[in-house]
């Protein structure tokens, strides 16, 4: 499905390089043989996965803020990108509640900012914008969203997404379909995998937890999420960009990734339960239900992700659980001493060879 001929060679701007997924993108995109431009802020103080890697992939680091229109446009000129893969964000939910504004400017501006500056930039041939699978409007009808959904958000993550959606479509129809320049969003979630330590986030917690001896709190332990892996919808990513490229209009313009609908999906405690049983072999896991205020979240989310098979062929490679196996070993192997940028490689390399 991802075509190491295709991308070999290839200019390619990816922001938000220095993130979870953008770590993984790199790595993968720097082994077939890319040109990679990173626009993103610094990693954060502390565990990183990109301050972990960073030495080892190839890649034109520009550290700038995506707020900033005259750097971002500074940026595009200077790498003339081919292909545009969107990924800088602000993605923690929680995170939306206490910084409503910062949420908004980096997810909304910062994607206009970018759009603006790739109108005046000629060559580029495919531009994927990643928003999430938070876009919809969830009325808590325990259904799959189809790519045809209505747009909501009730939190200010979700909402500032779901208007990444409207100013993509914007500029698509104002700006490139007369350059003939293809643009797309893509649509996923819940993605999980070794190396990653945000904040308010499943895993992270887990890990941190588990390594500090503590019992794991969890919000909402009866949610049920789409949970990938992250290099399953990663692979997604690139072969969307890989059908639209050079066409004159995305078509379709937007495409969810995530489990195939029917595959039962597993709550925040299941998945939970499951890490730590591969953490601590032999003892009992163990979680408590956080009584603290917190924001709301909705119970139930998932996708429908047929058309991305339809279209592109694609179909995540790890189940629930394999991926959780992927997960857990990435972090064991970590704490025991394993080079991040090695397991990385390792877990690329059996994925691209197609083994579970």
């Amino acid at each position: 499905m991802i075509s190491a001929s295709f991308w070999s060679g290839k200019r390619v701007l990816l922001t938000g390089h220095s993130g979870f997924k953008g770590s993984w993108a790199s790595a993968l995109l720097d082994g077939l043989g890319t040109n990679i431009t990173g626009l993103s802020l610094p990693p954060p103080e502390g565990a990183s996965l990109w301050g972990d890697i960073s030495g080892r992939v190839d890649i034109n680091e520009r550290f700038a803020d995506i707020r900033d229109a005259a750097e971002v446009a500074r940026i595009v000129r200077d790498c003339r990108p081919e292909i545009v893969l969107h990924m800088a964000a602000q993605p923690i939910v929680r995170r939306s509640f206490v910084d409503p504004i910062e949420t908004y400017s980096t997810n909304l501006l910062g994607t206009v900012n970018l759009l603006h500056a790739l109108t005046a930039q000629e060559g580029v041939k495919a531009l994927l914008v990643v928003t999430s699978d938070k876009v919809y409007l969830n009325t808590s009808q325990d259904r799959p969203f189809d790519e045809d959904a209505p747009l909501g958000g009730s939190d200010p993550y979700s909402a500032s997404k779901a208007a990444c959606e409207l100013a993509v479509k914007s500029f698509s129809e104002s700006f490139f379909r007369a350059r003939k320049v293809a643009i797309a969003t893509a649509r996923a979630g819940n993605v999980i995998g070794g190396g990653d330590w945000g904040i308010d986030r499943l895993i992270p917690d887990i890990v941190r937890s588990q390594r500090r001896g503590e019992t794991i709190r969890l919000r909402y332990p009866d949610a049920k999420r789409p949970w990938q892996h992250v290099l399953d919808c990663v692979s997604g990513y690139l072969a969307y960009i890989q059908y639209i490229y050079g066409k004159p209009v995305a078509e379709p313009p937007a495409l969810n990734f995530g489990p195939p609908v029917g595959e039962p999906q597993m709550t925040v405690a299941e998945i939970t339960d499951e890490m730590l049983g591969h953490l601590s072999p032999g003892s009992s896991p163990s979680w408590l239900m956080d009584e603290r205020p917190i924001p709301p979240e909705e119970k139930f989310l998932a996708l429908e992700t047929s058309k991305a098979h339809e279209v592109l062929g694609w179909t995540r490679k790890l189940d629930t659980k394999s991926t959780i196996d992927w997960t857990a070993e990435w972090y064991k192997a970590f704490s025991e001493g394993a080079e991040a940028y090695t397991l990385l490689q390792m877990q690329i390399d059996r994925f691209l060879a197609g083994s579970a």
